[in-house]
């Protein structure tokens, strides 16, 4: 593996490599170079290839680097991280965190190049494409009852919508629970998973992916609309700097909520809903309903108007009805 990265590394400047440079640096044959390119492939990346040229990857790449990351974080997120992990590969970022959290500090955090088995939300896969976008997740420790942590996957959306206003972006929109989008087309989301004692403290670990420069070839993979935070803003986007936004808004926001709840987000979520007023269709474990989103309550449920009332909503996955 640690060979295929020299190649990578190498090729990350967006320029041609002739295969036999590339071997003749890495001392193996140019049939084991192109073995380690199609693997590349494999892990999603675009790689050009023109005859009597050599290869290329179609963009460049920018690999993920602690200080730069850090470096942006404030005062007070940077006193709120206990620690950050970055790894060129994991099979995820939930759940490398998970597995570990009783032996973790709460602020830790990981991010990685590359997931094998990224995790979207209900069970869906999170096509994670090496090098190409975001994949980070945070631990955080609540001394709550579960049921106190009602809305934390709406803040969550806040706090990742405010990092992409911070970069530049606009026309952000939040869709219930936790989807982050541009223009009606996904953009960002998030995943909470829970571990713990009923009436002791609760691990959350948060996890925050980003497209960011999505590859073709591994934007095929997705079934739905999608967007990429370089087409959205027309131009490059660095990654660590983006990185260390939505660590800094995480950490802000995980430590606001664990203080006074979900009441200060309200408000601004309903600044970014793109759901209120739509016919929508909900879909619930044992049944689909189909009604008029009526926004959110204080708890951060969705209110959903059908035959004339209106009832509320903890879970479920909402696709809107064109």
């Amino acid at each position: 593996m640690s060979l295929r990265f020299e190649i990578l590394n190498t090729l990350g400047d967006g320029q041609f490599h002739s295969g036999s440079q590339l071997g003749s640096a890495l001392g193996v044959s140019r049939t084991a170079v192109w073995k380690h390119l199609q693997a590349l492939s494999d892990l999603g990346l675009d790689i050009v290839a023109v005859t009597g040229k050599g290869y290329r990857l179609a963009q460049p790449l920018e690999l993920l680097d602690h200080d730069s990351i850090v470096n942006v974080l404030t005062g007070e997120s940077r006193t709120l991280l206990s620690a950050l992990e970055l790894h060129a590969h994991l099979d995820s970022t939930n759940s490398h965190l998970a597995a570990r959290a009783a032996g973790l500090s709460s602020g830790q955090a990981c991010m990685a190049e590359y997931q094998a088995a990224g995790r979207g939300r209900r069970g869906r896969s999170w096509v994670s494409p090496y090098a190409s976008n975001i994949y980070m997740s945070l631990l955080w420790r609540f001394s709550v009852s579960p049921a106190a942590l009602s809305g934390l996957g709406l803040v969550s959306g806040v706090a990742v919508a405010r990092a992409l206003r911070d970069a530049g972006l606009r026309d952000i929109g939040l869709k219930w629970p936790n989807d982050v989008t541009w223009q009606g087309r996904k953009l960002a989301g998030t995943l909470l998973e829970m571990s713990g004692e009923s009436y002791g403290p609760l691990n959350v670990v948060i996890g925050v992916g980003v497209n960011v420069r999505m590859p073709t070839t591994a934007g095929d993979q997705i079934d739905q609309a999608w967007v990429d935070m370089e087409t959205a803003m027309g131009g490059r986007v660095s990654r660590n700097a983006l990185a260390g936004l939505l660590l800094h808004h995480l950490l802000l926001a995980m430590h606001e909520f664990q203080d006074q709840g979900l009441a200060p987000f309200l408000q601004e979520w309903q600044q970014w809903d793109i759901v209120t007023g739509k016919t929508i269709r909900l879909q619930l474990p044992n049944e689909t309903l189909t009604g008029i989103a009526k926004g959110i309550d204080r708890n951060g449920a969705l209110l959903l108007q059908c035959r004339g009332t209106i009832n509320s909503y903890m879970a479920g996955e909402v696709s809107v009805r064109l």
